[in-house]
């Protein structure tokens, strides 16, 4: 059995409903040695009564009262109290499978890897599973062909709460305060750290798709951080990787075009659309259109010269939204 401490942090905000359960599935993992730091991020219902209670009843958990300051805030704040040599986040309204950390923590030591990646099952609030999104085999990944499977959203994906991670490899790099799609501005530089990623089949991890969560939400500009994000990926690509600079820049493009079909779709003012066609110029930077398909070519020319027609057209055929 490995001997390592899993450092699990869980930020907290307004899942008072949920939030038993995440913990309760944390606390009785078969795996013991854990340090469970709960980062109640200012939330206005009882989850910071919930987490005190808990930390009364096991010894193993931490409590951090903080004032709100969002998502990636409340991880940057429990990153200070790590001690561990592994890292885990766990969102508040979800929940683990109880041999999780025995099982990925064993895996991590047999591969000798810095990040291992589980299966997530994505459940509505009550349970029902909605789907199972996984990999066929275990696979170990060096650090150029994990990155590849990161652009292309393949075997490895942004989310940073399926995976546990070395603590010596992350905790140099925060998370971008008060950006929506805090997963994709760090997933990136963390898995250009990684000299060996673990992926493997199994499903631990339940995310909980809720209505009124903050993917929940329809159209807003603050969704235009993903973009922002996209292109900082690309130019860190462009550094680092340039031979997968053309596949990166694509996916940004094709993040545009998708960003101005939604807002095209929900009538936003004419500055949002503005900004994000402005960002297409970017595409000059490099030869996004190198190695895809016909189809696919056909859709990146038509949105290049015909943008705003092509996304009514995309949405009248209900086709990528």
């Amino acid at each position: 059995m490995p001997s390592s401490v899993i450092s699990v942090i869980v930020p907290i905000y307004n899942v008072e409903n949920y939030l038993d359960r995440c913990i309760e599935s944390i606390v009785n993992q078969t795996y013991r040695d854990l340090e469970i730091i709960l980062v109640d991020d200012g939330s206005p219902d009882n989850c910071p009564q919930i987490c005190d209670s808990w930390a009364e009843k096991d010894n193993r958990i931490k409590v951090v009262h903080k004032e709100n300051g969002g998502l990636s805030d409340a991880r940057n704040a429990g990153m200070l109290h790590v001690t561990g040599e592994i890292v885990s986040f766990i969102d508040s309204d979800d929940w683990i499978e109880s041999n999780m950390f025995e099982k990925m923590l064993t895996q991590m030591e047999q591969d000798n890897s810095d990040i291992v990646s589980c299966g997530v099952k994505w459940v509505e609030e009550n349970g029902k599973l909605l789907r199972n999104d996984t990999v066929e085999q275990n696979e170990i990944l060096d650090t150029h062909s994990a990155m590849s499977e990161l652009i292309n959203d393949g075997k490895l994906k942004q989310h940073v709460w399926n995976k546990i991670y070395k603590t010596e490899l992350i905790k140099a790099i925060p998370f971008e305060k008060g950006k929506y799609h805090e997963d994709v501005f760090w997933s990136y530089q963390i898995i250009g750290r990684a000299e060996c990623v673990s992926v493997v089949p199994d499903s631990y991890y339940y995310y909980v798709q809720r209505t009124n969560s903050i993917m929940g939400e329809g159209f807003s500009e603050k969704r235009l951080d993903a973009l922002d994000a996209n292109y900082l990926r690309c130019e860190y690509m462009k550094k680092h990787f340039p031979d997968l600079f053309d596949n990166a820049l694509y996916v940004y493009i094709g993040s545009c075009h998708y960003q101005l079909q939604c807002a095209v779709r929900t009538n936003q003012p004419d500055s949002v659309i503005q900004n994000i066609l402005d960002r297409l110029d970017y595409r000059k930077s490099g030869h996004p259109t190198r190695g895809i398909t016909a189809k696919q070519k056909l859709w990146y020319y038509l949105f290049t010269y015909f943008p705003l027609i092509t996304s009514k057209l995309r949405n009248a055929l209900n086709i990528g939204v």
